[in-house]
């Protein structure tokens, strides 16, 4: 008798390779959209450093980045009520990129 390796046939089963499970740290986003899609570019700055590298670029759907939206909005509202409110560095603007005291962009 064969046996069913998949109960659920609507269960995905998701591999993580072992080089995407290490990770990639991004401490900026920058996003843009067309009608089409949204693109999230996740970016590492460093201290010092006038360039900064996109690390990642992800391509969505309105649809899947609306669904992304309210799964973030979730996992926070879970992590605070676990671990309480995460703070936000006072008079920052959320739209502002960091600056990390390295020289500024010009014009």
């Amino acid at each position: 008798m064969e046996e069913n390796k998949n109960p659920n046939p609507n269960q995905l089963n998701i591999e993580l390779g072992e080089e995407v499970a290490q990770g990639t740290y991004s401490n900026l986003a920058v996003i843009t959209h067309s009608p089409a899609e949204f693109v999230v570019d996740f970016i590492r700055m460093m201290p010092g450093v006038p360039k900064a590298k996109v690390q990642s670029r992800i391509i969505l759907t309105p649809q899947h980045a609306k669904r992304l939206m309210r799964a973030l909005a979730d996992n926070i509202a879970k992590y605070e009520s676990q671990n309480g409110k995460i703070s936000e560095t006072p008079g920052m603007d959320p739209m502002m990129t960091m600056n990390f005291g390295g020289p500024q962009g010009q014009a």
